[in-house]
């Protein structure tokens, strides 16, 4: 039998994989197949920043990413929700997070509590990938962060979502990396079941075990798998064992403009970014807060938000934050700010290692030529204010004491993070961090690699792909690996007598039940030189009252951000995303048309997926 050459090999495995998901639909979810289909490892680290990873710019150690890069794509303007658990919900149901319980991270506490759309956990309205995956023979695991569900009650666990096995984190974070857990506590489950994490427990170490463990125990069989790494580092604690929390002492020792520069270098050598690339220059220095509004707080109030500025009265807003630059920190800050860089580096350098022992496995194995690995973040860098936005100084140069800084990093109660200026070079070259609409707060690095591929096809890194992708692309891309269809018939009419709209609008059956179909698009024609088909919703987002929105040519992007993180009269800024991809310069004024049609794109959108303007905008900090 004559060998294919790799690039011949990919060529083959794709032509079939697409002629599969594209044949004629039967009467189940299930179209014609290959005989060998491949496996899918998908890996999620949380609140990486875009340019921590080697292959993105970044000067942590990331051997193993960087050699999956290599192997695979880089896909450069790929996008997430602004917050974890609204990212996993379009994740697992391939669809906008409104439409699925998740229109919020948990349950809103203002006066969206209760509407459809905000119960906080993923609904009967949601349709998983896995299940479908399940139903076409894949074996489906799942290893990690869950926090789509807490607590007993149906859906809640991943076990009731698709996934023949999994150990999961049900909250958004950990109390403690090293599973230092209350006795009462009932944050994991395995398979559905509370269980308590044991003695030698480290976050990623330990998930990386269970994936293999549940991968081994099925090879016999032969049948295909889907499995899913949910890690969740680096997301606060910081925390990582030996050697890692010692490993990077003294490589921040420059402080945040250095670091952040040279990594900015470092991604147009590589590629990542344009030569001409103008960086975002960062947050201005901001030593105290910026006061709130007069009215803050009262029952007067008339807040700023995505719909009502200065222009129709409303003026109020809550304070600002502090955010210091590193020339505006004492000594003894500059001392704990460094470490905590120091352990952060460790943590994903450790999350590295142990992605090469996932991969490292399938090569031992041979199942790493028929496996395609997609990995990613779930949205920007970890920006959490420290105190509040109140000032952090006295919290770092507490930190500094020498018996509380040797602890750092360490098997400990005490939470410590890295704040909002690290969190902005992690985002580097990008505007803003985590929880913000702004590229820094929802584009993430990708790396996608096919079954077969390898960096030998052409002896050198392949440029970086610049389509705009979106989360709810993964799952699209999954079921076309697996030659799935998913469900198309059309919901019969649910009429709500109160109301008399159609609750079952624009949904599909999935066993009996009627979900929201998915709305992303496949990147398999992307990844294969091909341009990509369509999504079923505009590229656009909310959460927490903030907002974006693309326009359909992909040029315009506008903002929402409520003041005094955005502008004081609360107007939406305006980009030409292809000129300015960090948001130097808000055009708005003079392109006030652009503006109107995409808010109006924006309210379309919002009434599409059943989103609701909060009157009062605010960060899920």
């Amino acid at each position: 039998m004559t060998r294919l050459p790799h690039q011949a090999l990919a060529l083959t495995i794709l032509a079939t994989l697409l002629a599969a998901c594209n044949s004629a639909p039967t009467s189940s979810s299930v179209a014609h197949v290959p005989a060998k289909r491949p496996n899918i490892l998908f890996i999620m680290a949380d609140d990486l920043g875009y340019s921590d990873i080697g292959a993105f710019g970044g000067e942590i150690d990331t051997p193993n990413l960087d050699a999956l890069a290599r192997d695979g794509r880089l896909l450069g303007n790929h996008h997430t929700g602004p917050v974890c658990a609204i990212t996993r919900a379009m994740l697992i149901s391939g669809t906008d997070h409104h439409l699925v319980g998740m229109g919020s991270q948990g349950a809103p506490r203002d006066e969206r509590r209760g509407a459809p759309g905000y119960e906080g956990y993923l609904t009967d309205n949601a349709l998983s990938f896995a299940n479908l995956l399940q139903d076409a023979g894949y074996h489906t695991y799942m290893a990690g962060k869950w926090h789509l569900g807490f607590g007993e009650g149906r859906g809640k666990t991943p076990d009731r979502w698709g996934f023949e096995r999994s150990y999961a984190l049900l909250p958004g974070a950990a109390r403690n990396h090293f599973g230092n857990e209350a006795s009462d506590a009932r944050n994991y489950v395995e398979d559905g079941r509370h269980v308590q994490p044991g003695a030698g427990f480290y976050s990623t170490d330990f998930y990386t075990d269970k994936l293999i463990a549940y991968i081994d125990a099925n090879r016999a069989d032969g049948k295909p798998f889907f499995a899913y790494a949910a890690y969740t580092s680096p997301h606060w604690p910081l925390q990582v064992p030996e050697p890692w929390l010692s490993k990077y002492k003294g490589r921040y020792d420059a402080g945040y403009d250095a670091v952040r520069n040279a990594r900015i270098e470092r991604m147009k050598t590589l590629g990542v970014i344009p030569p001409g690339f103008t960086p975002w220059a960062g947050a201005p220095d901001a030593p105290t807060r910026a006061p709130a509004s007069s009215n803050n707080g009262k029952p007067e109030a008339r807040y700023v938000n995505a719909l009502a500025g200065a222009d129709k009265g409303h003026l109020d807003h809550g304070p600002g934050r502090v955010d210091k630059r590193w020339e505006s920190l004492s000594p003894l800050e500059k001392k704990t700010q460094i470490r905590y860089m120091e352990i952060y580096a460790g943590m994903v350098d450790n999350l590295d290692h142990n992605i090469g022992r996932l991969v490292q496995h399938l090569k031992a194995i041979g199942e790493y030529d028929n496996t395609f690995i997609l990995f990613q973040s779930d949205n920007g860098a970890e920006g959490w204010p420290v105190d509040g936005g109140a000032d952090p100084k006295a919290t770092d140069e507490a930190n500094a004491a020498p018996d509380v800084y040797a602890k750092l990093g360490t098997d400990q109660v005490k939470r410590i993070q890295y704040g909002l200026r690290w969190a902005e070079v992690s985002a580097a070259p990008l505007r803003n961090v985590k929880s913000m609409p702004h590229e820094g707060g929802v584009s993430t690095p990708l790396i996608a690699k096919l079954p077969g591929q390898s960096q030998s096809v052409v002896g050198s890194a392949r440029p970086v792909l610049r389509e705009f992708t979106h989360v709810t692309d993964n799952a699209a891309t999954f079921l076309a690996l697996a030659g799935v269809t998913p469900p198309q018939q059309k919901a019969p009419a649910d009429i709500d007598p109160a109301t008399g709209i159609d609750r079952n609008a624009n949904k599909v059956l999935y066993q009996g039940r009627a979900v929201f179909p998915i709305s992303g698009t496949s990147l398999l024609p992307l990844l294969n030189g091909a341009a990509l088909a369509p999504r079923g919703l505009p590229a656009a987002g909310e959460a927490y009252g903030r907002g974006y929105v693309f326009s359909a040519d992909g040029r315009w992007k506008a903002v929402f951000v409520e003041p005094p993180h955005g502008p004081k009269d609360g107007h939406w800024q305006l980009y030409d995303i292809r000129l300015d991809r960090a948001e130097n310069h808000d055009v708005a004024a003079r392109h006030p048309e652009v503006v109107a049609q995409l808010v109006k794109r924006w309210q379309d959108y919002m009434a599409r997926v059943g989103g609701v303007n909060p009157l009062r905008p605010a960060s899920f900090y």
